[in-house]
């Protein structure tokens, strides 16, 4: 091997390092003239959600995805062009659009044709005698004939005055004629009238199942009216669904739901395969304007996976995709029937006593389904609320991963509501990512206190200790169970403020970023998307939302008072409707 002199090598460098400089600069310009914006913004305050810039002064979009991100000066001179447009935000605030980490949004497709009976401030519903007010006038508004079914949604029983709860012959009474059927406020059970049992073939003689709960009239075996968990889950399976002819109309309505507070991608938990082919068809139909991810529930896992192999998942197909494999572990603390390992202080909503919920399936079903998952390479998402329900999972998880529990498989425990900090340090270990759900603290605070005691309801959704352990938490509404206002979540996760107007774990409090962080990027990991969402970088798609207000500059009081101005899905304005400003 010849040998290069000291002097001539660094010759030769400097040579090659001249040359490359020449290169990578010509490539610059080369480069900035051929990616001339088609959007500036700027005028405003740009929130990247970016930790390495968090801000900006300007930013560019070219192609439904941004271009750059950096001062005005140095925006215009590089990408703005004759045929680009420059936006003035005039003193709003921009920030990636918000990332939906958990909702029920085939659910929400079904609502324009159901009754708001959610308790004040979410809805009119304040007490027995206004809800079958409300349950009547939507039956006669709408020439509702005898015999149809009449749904509603978002009762409330934690909030009825003097504990005055929704009946079978509060409904009887009101609506003889019609079946009606009441959705209780966590989803996971509702209150049914005489004819809505018949409907379903419920009766004295239906057994309770495991899991289930059926609430019966004193003295008698009569369901009473409210059915919840496994027993309900077959009614849920037979509700109506939105009707072929106007899915289109319907999807993109919805859609715009959540465009209006300020949603690009958002989740469906627990599909099942009939409401899959619906979301197959609307998307199929061009009906989707934002991203839908959906989660086959477990129980119809094998229906799916018959015409969606488990390689199809995780792309999308013309703005949908399957996500993963969603189980429920337990129910719902405000309906006390998520599974804890001490018992309820008022027993359980049948009268039960030492009462500590249920699992939904037993512990070695739970197990075989977490093994499946594991085994198909698909993401988990889990809906567990009681730290029983918790360390169910995380026994299935030793069990089904063996000796490799700390792989990293996409495991988002959903809710995480009443997690212990013994078991956030499991959730490191075994890389599972909560998404944690703060709006309790304001909706249901008051109920979880008197069922499960202050200082347990103060730890719920533990958002401070979570971030603390580098756990990239995420939040989420659950809408329907609680209403689609992701400002009002920023503000329960900041403020931990209860509808009593009561501090509830002032130690789990976040920052207005923070919080932020786990309605964005945060969620993005969840979906493993980083690469194109959950904050505003070069490359990325240009998912937006105009707010009238920055939540990291005002009071942490009226972040909740925030409005959203407008929502962009790759560049494209989608709310409002014919907006040209941005």
């Amino acid at each position: 091997m010849r040998r290069i002199t000291v002097t001539r090598f660094r010759l030769l460098t400097f040579v090659t390092l001249i040359t490359s400089l020449a290169a990578v600069t010509a490539g610059m310009s080369a480069n900035a003239r051929s990616e001339a914006a088609d959007t500036i913004y700027l005028g405003g305050d740009i929130v990247t959600m970016n930790p390495s810039q968090p801000s900006a002064e300007a930013l560019a979009v070219k192609d439904g995805r941004v271009l750059a991100v950096g001062t005005d000066a140095g925006m215009k001179k590089h990408y703005k062009h004759a045929v680009t447009r420059i936006v003035d935000l005039q003193g709003k605030t921009l920030l990636p659009g918000f990332l939906d980490a958990h909702s029920h949004y085939v659910q929400a497709l079904t609502l324009p044709n159901q009754v708001n009976v959610y308790a004040p401030p979410a809805g009119p519903g304040k007490d027995v005698d206004s809800i079958v007010a409300l349950l009547r006038e939507f039956r006669d508004s709408r020439d509702i004939p005898p015999g149809e079914l009449i749904q509603a949604y978002g009762y409330d029983d934690t909030v009825m005055p003097n504990g005055r709860l929704l009946n079978r012959d509060d409904l009887d009474k009101a609506l003889p004629d019609n079946p009606v059927i009441v959705s209780h406020v966590s989803m996971h059970g509702a209150v049914f009238n005489s004819a809505a049992l018949r409907r379903f073939n419920l009766s004295a003689a239906t057994p309770t199942p495991e899991g289930g709960v059926i609430v019966r009239e004193p003295g008698t075996n009569e369901p009473y009216g409210l059915i919840m968990e496994t027993a309900y889950l077959p009614v849920f399976a037979q509700l109506p669904k939105p009707e072929a002819a106007a899915l289109n109309a319907l999807s993109t309505a919805t859609q715009r739901i959540y465009a209006a507070n300020g949603y690009t991608t958002v989740h469906d938990g627990a599909t099942h395969a009939s409401e899959l082919a619906i979301m197959q068809d609307a998307a199929a139909s061009g009906a989707n304007i934002i991203d839908i991810i959906a989660y086959p529930f477990i129980t119809e896992l094998d229906a799916i996976l018959q015409r969606n192999p488990a390689a199809t998942w995780g792309i999308y197909n013309q703005r949908l995709k399957i996500g993963g494999v969603k189980i429920t572990i337990d129910g719902s603390p405000q309906g006390r029937t998520a599974y804890f390992s001490t018992p309820y202080l008022t027993g359980g909503p049948g009268g039960q006593q030492d009462w500590r919920g249920e699992l939904t399936f037993p512990q070695g079903a739970i197990n075989q389904m977490v093994k499946r998952v594991y085994d198909l390479g698909v993401p988990l998402n889990l809906h567990a609320n009681g730290d029983a329900a918790i360390d169910s999972f995380l026994s299935a998880h030793e069990t089904a991963a063996g000796a490799a529990t700390g792989q990293d498989r996409n495991i988002t425990l959903i809710h995480s509501q009443f997690v212990r900090p013994d078991q956030l340090d499991k959730f490191v270990q075994y890389k599972v990512q909560p998404s944690l759900y703060t709006l309790h603290t304001f909706y249901f605070a008051d109920a979880h206190i008197a069922n499960r005691g202050a200082e347990q309801a103060a730890y719920m959704s533990p958002m401070r200790d979570a971030i603390d352990r580098e756990l990239y938490p995420t939040n989420h509404t659950d809408y329907v169970v609680a209403p689609l206002d992701p400002m009002f979540m920023l503000w329960s996760a900041v403020n931990r403020v209860s509808r009593s107007g009561q501090v509830v774990g002032p130690a789990q409090r976040v920052t207005p970023w923070e919080g932020l962080a786990a309605m964005t990027i945060n969620v993005a990991r969840q979906y493993d998307e980083l690469a194109s969402k959950g904050s505003l970088e070069a490359g990325k798609l240009a998912d937006m939302v105009v707010l009238d207000r920055n939540p990291l500059k005002i009071d942490p009081q009226e972040i909740k008072d925030i409005q959203v101005l407008a929502t962009l899905k790759e560049g494209v304005v989608i709310y409002p409707q014919g907006e040209s400003r941005y």
